[in-house]
């Protein structure tokens, strides 16, 4: 009896500590996005940035001078579409590397362990070097990166499934394989055709870049990591028996095979969306998990909506500061997110130890 009304108060306690870090990164994240629309080098004031997002929000009339002109043009169709892309982006890998990490069984694993990054790579270097998939229109590159993703994830579920049931390790072992496969085919195409300019282009893609932000591609991304994020928080339950290993699963009265494979499916869609508009941007889904992880502990329920909310406002103050560190110019988000990411991972492993699965119902 005592022990039943020790559980009920440290549920009670951890309810309450959720729920008051839900509150304080959601009210963080509307910060940022109002905060992070009044940086850049073109030179606007606050009273201008906000007039622009009123009148465009709530068309007030007595700002309807803001509704047009080269400050609207900027603070309404340059700056607001990146912070949305950025919040998308960083939302969708944040919860995909949570899904993938609890997938594989493996806290070392993010949206990209499993080939997807380098298949995505692929889609590219072969649009961009060879012109495939020209007949999509002026956005092929993308969509071929968007392509390569998703035919990536097929093939690594296809591999890791042959003589038996994909699980955790043969799934991380076809990713590892495909993702050499998609490196070398990527560099046996940029070497025969010997193209610096296309080279220099398919590194920059490489690199991950939030400048090509448009409302017409947000309008498509935010709806599928919004939905998929909401779709992966109902799925708590299978993602906690997922840490717990397939025969416990089993014993359990659950077989995780397929819904194994949904869940990679899934997060292979939300990652393509993110590579087609935003190019390959790693540690994201690397790092924001064990953040939360090491303050939270394991269970999904609060894993997943605080990683998202973190992960969103991490990639768009990531982003502010890839427009502004450097005077006159920009550096891609992807390598800036890779100075900060890796040694905080370094720093968040070294500094304290945790444990990875077991938590939650």
């Amino acid at each position: 009896m005592r022990k039943s009304i020790e559980n009920n108060k440290s549920q009670m306690a951890g309810s309450a500590l959720f729920a008051v870090a839900f509150t304080v990164l959601l009210v963080f994240l509307v910060f940022s996005v109002l905060a992070s629309i009044t940086f850049g080098n073109a030179d606007i004031s606050l009273k201008e940035v906000y007039s622009v997002v009123a009148f465009e929000l709530f068309h007030v009339d007595s700002l309807s001078d803001y509704g047009q002109g080269a400050v609207h043009d900027v603070v309404w169709l340059i700056r607001f579409p990146r912070v949305v892309l950025a919040l998308a982006v960083g939302m969708g890998l944040s919860v995909c590397g949570v899904v993938m990490q609890a997938i594989v069984k493996n806290p070392l694993a993010d949206p990209y362990i499993l080939g997807i990054s380098s298949g995505a790579s692929l889609g590219a270097t072969l649009a961009i070097m060879l012109g495939v998939g020209t007949f999509f229109g002026s956005n092929f590159v993308g969509i071929m990166a968007f392509i390569g993703a998703l035919l990536t994830s097929f093939a690594v579920m296809g591999i890791a499934s042959v003589g038996g049931r994909a699980n955790a390790g043969k799934l991380i072992l076809a990713g590892m394989a495909v993702n050499a496969v998609c490196s070398a085919f990527s560099s046996f195409a940029i070497y025969i055709v010997n193209d610096k300019n296309g080279a220099a282009e398919v590194a920059r893609w490489t690199m991950g870049n939030l400048s090509a932000a448009t409302w017409e591609d947000n309008r498509v991304i935010l709806p599928v990591i919004v939905i998929g994020t909401l779709l992966f928080w109902t799925q708590f339950r299978s993602l906690n028996l997922m840490l717990l290993g397939d025969e416990t699963s089993v014993t359990l009265g659950t077989d995780l095979h397929k819904v194994r494979l949904i869940y990679l499916t899934l997060s292979s869609v939300m990652i393509g969306f993110a590579v087609y508009c935003a190019g390959v941007i790693g540690f994201v889904g690397l790092v924001i998990p064990h953040v939360i992880r090491m303050i939270f502990g394991t269970d999904h329920r609060h894993l997943i909506p605080l990683a998202a909310l973190l992960g969103a406002s991490f990639l768009i103050w990531a982003d502010v500061l890839s427009r502004i560190i450097l005077k006159n110019a920009e550096m891609p988000v992807g390598i800036l997110v890779s100075m900060i990411g890796a040694p905080c991972f370094i720093y968040l492993m070294v500094r304290r130890r945790y444990g990875f699965g077991g938590a939650g119902e």
